[in-house]
């Protein structure tokens, strides 16, 4: 077991690299914008008379980016997005690969089980996104910090990013899960991606009117409101224990499927 998640790490060390040093980069890139909204009252009254619309679309919300706060959650929004692509790769990709690598023979060969071996790939895999996880909030403190001429907000800051954290298990599982249970787990990535992105949609279409508030549940990007978090009220009790939910159905009907299917070699 040890062996194959040191394998795994291996195998995505380079990738996580990549991610973290853009993850980084983004951090740094958004906050550094922070200077141009805070210091004229200008670009807060450009924003107040933008229609609803336009609000949702951008997800600014009911934000004042003239705030560190306010533009944090406004910048949060990508940081997420960025993170939850990510995370549905991630699970679809390290449960597919050994079979997009035509490897699995070679895996299936070794004297572990089917559970042992999804087990060393889902902890290789929840290494992955804690390691992102840590870069963003790190950036994100360090950069908030750096900008803040206020009150420090780095409490807020760990709740978003925990938050996060969240929603990128929630999206590794999906994935994972879609890798396990098509026939095809080459195109699960796509598939999951396409999901994620489509939870995208649908927070912007709550944002847009209350009459679909009950679509909320199909998007992770809404269980936990922004809001909540600018004013010190943390994470919801009812959406945490959703999401623990559905990331431990997702998993244990990973390794119900995988266990099951007939690998191509």
């Amino acid at each position: 077991m040890t062996n194959i998640f040191l394998r795994e790490l291996k195998a995505n060390r380079k990738a996580i690299i990549i991610w973290s040093v853009c993850m980084f980069l983004l951090v740094v890139s958004g906050m550094s914008k922070y200077t141009a909204y805070s210091s004229s009252g200008t670009n807060n009254e450009v924003f107040n008379k933008m229609p609803h619309t336009m609000k949702a679309i951008l997800g600014i919300g009911s934000f004042d980016v003239t705030t560190i706060s306010g533009f944090f959650a406004l910048m949060f929004l990508y940081i997420e997005l960025t993170a939850a692509i990510h995370a549905a790769l991630l699970g679809s990709g390290i449960i597919a690969k050994e079979e997009r690598d035509k490897t699995a023979e070679f895996l299936m060969v070794k004297p572990v089980s089917r559970t042992t071996i999804v087990t060393s790939k889902l902890l290789a895999a929840l290494v992955n996104v804690l390691i992102l996880n840590l870069v963003a909030l790190f950036s994100s403190i360090i950069m908030v910090s750096s900008y803040n001429k206020g009150s420090d907000i780095s409490g807020e800051v760990t709740m978003f990013l925990l938050s996060m954290f969240i929603v990128q298990l929630i999206f590794m599982s999906l994935g994972a899960l879609l890798s396990a249970l098509m026939k095809n787990p080459k195109t699960s990535g796509s598939l999951a991606t396409g999901i994620m992105l489509g939870g995208y949609v649908i927070y912007i279409i709550t944002d847009l009117t209350d009459r679909l508030n009950a679509l909320k549940v199909l998007s992770p990007f809404k269980y936990f409101s922004y809001e909540d978090i600018i004013k010190g009220k943390g994470l919801s009790s009812s959406a945490v224990i959703l999401s623990i939910l559905l990331v431990a159905v997702f998993f244990a009907l990973t390794y119900f499927f995988y266990r099951r299917r007939d690998l191509k070699v």
